[in-house]
C-alpha cells in the first residue's frame, strides 16, 4: 500500500504524506516512496513547481520510531552519513521550487522535511519543533544544516537546543513561515504561489535559484562572480525576450 501521493495538475506535482493514522510519521518503506517522488519531480521537465503536503491536518510527525526495530521497516541509516536521509529525500539536491503546505505538526523529521522546501506556507495551528530532543534521536535529515540557514544560528539553537514547539506566528517572525494561513487553507495558498511561480520564465528562474543556495559555500567575491557567470546567459537568452515583450508594451502600468 502506498503512502505516498503523486499528483499532476499543469505543471504543479502536489507530494503527499498520507499516513494520517499515525500523523504521517515516516517509515522506511514510505521514506523510500517520497525519495521517488522527489526524484520524479526533478526528472520531468514538463513540472516547474513540487507542493508538499501532508494528509489529515498534520505535515509530518516525523520518523516513525515504531519501526526502529522491525529490520522491515526501519529507516536507512548510513555511519557515514551518505546516501539519501532517512526521511527520504532530504538529502537530495532538488534543483527546482519546492513549497511546504503545513498544517498541524511538522516536528522532528517533519521539521527538517518542512526545512527542504523553499516556501512554507503555514496553518496558523501548526506546531514545529525538534520534538525528538526528548527521545535523544538526532536531527540528521538537515536540520542542523538548514535552520540555521533560514533563521539564523542563535533562533535555530533554541530550537535545537530546548526542543520546545514553535507555533506559526512565531515561526513567521523567525522566518521559518513564509505565509500564515487560516486553518484548512495552506494547500490551496501553496497552490496559487506555486502558479505564480510556474508562469515566469523557468531556466532564469532556476538560475537564480541556484545562485541563492550556491553561495553559502563561496567566499563574497566568489559568490559574485559565480552569479554573474550564471546569470549572463539568461540576459541573453529569456532576458532578451523579456527586455522585448516590454519594449512592445507588455507590463506597463503594473500589469503583468
Amino acid at each position: 500500500m502506498s503512502h505516498v501521493r503523486f499528483d499532476v495538475d499543469e505543471g504543479i506535482c502536489t507530494i503527499t504524506m498520507d499516513r494520517p493514522e499515525v500523523r504521517n510519521a515516516v517509515d522506511g518503506p514510505m521514506a523510500a516512496e517520497l525519495h521517488e517522488a522527489f526524484l520524479r519531480f526533478g526528472e520531468d521537465d514538463t513540472l516547474a513547481v513540487a507542493v508538499l503536503t501532508g494528509a489529515g491536518g498534520t505535515f509530518c510527525a516525523g520518523a516513525d520510531l515504531s519501526a526502529v526495530g522491525d529490520p522491515e521497516r526501519r529507516n536507512q541509516l548510513d555511519p557515514d552519513g551518505l546516501g539519501s536521509g532517512p526521511m527520504g529525500p532530504s538529502r537530495m539536491e532538488i534543483g527546482k521550487p519546492v513549497i511546504a503546505a503545513v498544517s498541524g505538526h511538522a516536528v522532528a523529521g517533519g521539521l527538517e522535511l518542512a526545512l527542504l522546501a523553499d516556501l512554507r506556507v503555514v496553518e496558523e495551528d501548526a506546531i514545529f519543533g525538534v520534538f525528538c530532543r526528548r527521545w535523544g534521536v538526532p536531527l540528521i535529515d538537515g536540520g542542523t544544516v538548514r535552520l540555521p540557514r533560514i533563521v539564523g544560528q542563535g533562533r535555530a539553537l533554541d530550537m535545537i537546543l530546548t526542543g520546545r514547539p514553535v507555533g506559526a506566528h512565531e515561526a513567521l517572525q523567525m522566518g521559518l513561515a513564509n505565509r500564515v494561513v487560516p486553518v484548512g487553507e495552506s494547500l490551496a495558498v501553496a497552490h496559487h504561489i506555486a502558479e505564480q511561480i510556474a508562469a515566469f520564465p523557468a531556466e532564469c528562474m532556476k538560475v537564480d535559484r541556484a545562485s541563492a543556495y550556491r553561495q553559502w559555500d563561496l567566499p563574497l567575491d566568489a559568490a559574485l562572480r559565480s552569479e554573474g557567470a550564471n546569470g549572463v546567459p539568461m540576459v541573453r537568452s529569456e532576458g532578451a525576450d523579456g527586455a522585448q515583450r516590454f519594449a512592445d508594451g507588455e507590463g506597463r502600468h503594473g500589469t503583468f
